[in-house]
């Protein structure tokens, strides 16, 4: 949880000023967030995350210098600690693949609402995978792509309660423990204790960790993983 004591540190990067002043007003009208950096260009979005170390880094791709994805990886080989959430106008999924394994761990297109874009900011905070609902597809087919012929291994997923099972599935299809919380009517330090179980028998540090796991268990499809839940971000 975010408290008064610790707003959500933002970075932004982007060569538009108009864009970057935007969103500025947008992430320093939210009470849990401010923007402390903001970089017109690839080389000065390095400098400035090592100076500043935001807590969440938001990203264009297409910058001066030395461009955003060699920005990416530079910021995730100097500054790990730092989450980046990349902003772009590329819906290309070579880009989203390419910003995930550089590093990313959210990808948003710039056509996004201000909700969404917040949504991805808090996710990304608290150590999710966000990935733009108009390309979550592709990160489903990507899993089930690779994944391995041989066997749902039913076992893995019998060493799960049907309770600490349903929680993972809610979770990976985005919901936040409060909301899960009030579906199955328990508080919501019930849900984090499923959660840490589920983490720690399987070993999912991330929800992109979750959501590879339910799609091979079959818990979770693409129309699922597409779908948004009511009042809640992915």
């Amino acid at each position: 949880m975010v408290t008064r004591a610790h707003k959500i540190r933002v970075m932004i990067a982007d060569d538009h000023a108009i864009l970057r002043a935007g969103l500025r007003m947008l992430v320093n009208a939210q009470a849990d967030m401010e923007v402390v950096s903001e970089a017109s260009d690839g080389e000065k979005a390095v400098q400035t995350a090592g100076e500043t170390r935001p807590d969440v880094a938001l990203l264009d791709l297409t910058m001066p210098r030395i461009g955003g994805m060699k920005a990416l990886q530079a910021m995730a080989q100097d500054s790990p600690e730092i989450r980046v959430l990349v902003l772009t106008m590329h819906d290309d999924p070579a880009y989203l693949r390419s910003a995930l394994a550089a590093g990313a761990s959210g990808y948003l297109l710039k056509r996004a609402v201000d909700s969404e874009l917040i949504a991805a900011i808090r996710a990304v905070y608290r150590g999710g995978i966000f990935v733009d609902p108009r390309l979550a597809s592709i990160l489903v087919q990507d899993v089930l792509a690779k994944k391995d012929s041989k066997a749902r291994p039913t076992q893995t997923v019998n060493i799960l309660s049907p309770r600490e099972l349903q929680v993972l599935g809610l979770v990976a299809r985005g919901y936040t423990s409060a909301e899960i919380a009030k579906q199955i009517f328990v508080g919501v330090k019930t849900i984090e204790t499923y959660r840490s179980r589920f983490a720690e028998k399987l070993g999912l540090r991330t929800r992109s960790d979750v959501i590879r796991f339910a799609v091979q268990m079959g818990l979770l499809t693409a129309e699922a993983l597409e779908s948004e839940p009511d009042g809640s971000a992915h």
